[in-house]
């Protein structure tokens, strides 16, 4: 594999960072996961604009103009022969704050690093899909938004690992997080949705949320299908009560969930709106959001 560290690409055994990296000693930094469907980068200028909101954030400039990424990712895609008709490409991009000696002020690293991953895409096995996956609500609750904005993708995660550690524990497919006053958040690393009285409902941002741009989308062909969307605060008593439920990201797209808590949501197979949504988003793909890989 070749990887993008610093302005260049190196052989994966050369990709080295200083054990004094304030991303590895404090977890300060940022990163975005991107996907190809074969040489077209999904929704690549909304992905690098989030990298550049998430970094401003947490007061971290990135040293790679915008108008300079989409080359980045083009050469990651060809050096790995990913993103190409034969295979998606997962893409990550991360960028910390830097190598600096130890200590809180991010003043004491000087130059950010910047770290650009390009392999093959792994989608869940295809049988998730006519079966439904199982979810637990775990325990663990959704960090603080005065605490830790849910809108900065940061390279903090223990938050998401402590409720994905459940999850595994309980031999389910993840777990889904709740906030402060107890209602719906989202997954480890995907959007929640479910459906009730003939409306897609979906936590609000406000609820402490990522604003997932694979979520983004499903609410925008929900609406041109024109079904009823709802963004609000939900507890999990109404999700046990919905017909439907589905998750999303940008890896896998919509995934259908057919039970929570063991509880079965609706009668437990994939909803006909899930169906429904995920083929209106598979047609979708090639429309002019997704900006072609021209190497």
């Amino acid at each position: 594999m070749w990887i993008y560290l610093n302005n260049t690409f190196v052989p994966e055994k050369e990709a080295v960072v200083s054990v004094f990296d304030h991303g590895f000693l404090y977890g300060d930094g940022v990163y975005e996961t991107i996907r190809s469907y074969g040489p077209r980068i999904f929704m690549q200028d909304e992905h690098v604009s989030r990298l550049f909101r998430s970094a401003a954030a947490i007061g971290l400039t990135i040293p790679i103009p915008m108008e300079h990424w989409e080359g980045i990712l083009q050469e990651a895609m060809l050096r790995n022969e990913v993103g190409t008709d034969q295979r998606d490409a997962y893409l990550r991009i991360t960028v910390s704050r830097g190598t600096g000696d130890l200590g809180l002020d991010p003043a004491l690293c000087p130059s950010p690093t910047v770290v650009v991953m390009a392999k093959p895409l792994v989608p869940p096995p295809s049988h998730l899909y006519e079966t439904g996956v199982n979810m637990i609500v775990a325990s663990t609750k959704r960090n603080l938004p005065s605490a830790l904005p849910p809108q900065s993708k940061t390279t903090n995660f223990l938050n998401n690992i402590q409720a994905k550690r459940e999850a595994i524990a309980a031999g389910a497919f993840d777990g889904l997080l709740l906030n402060w006053e107890h209602h719906l958040t989202e997954c480890t690393v995907s959007n929640l949705f479910f459906v009730m009285d003939d409306r897609l409902r979906t936590p609000a941002l406000e609820c402490g949320i990522l604003d997932g741009i694979t979520r983004m989308v499903v609410i925008r062909l929900a609406k041109e299908l024109n079904l009823h969307v709802e963004e609000g605060h939900y507890t999990v008593g109404q999700l046990h009560q919905a017909d439907e439920c589905f998750v999303t990201n940008t890896s896998m797209e919509i995934m259908p969930v057919t039970s929570v808590d063991r509880k079965p949501i609706g009668d437990g197979k994939p909803g006909p709106l899930t169906l429904r949504l995920r083929k209106q988003f598979r047609a979708a793909r090639s429309r002019s959001w997704n900006r072609p890989h021209t190497g």
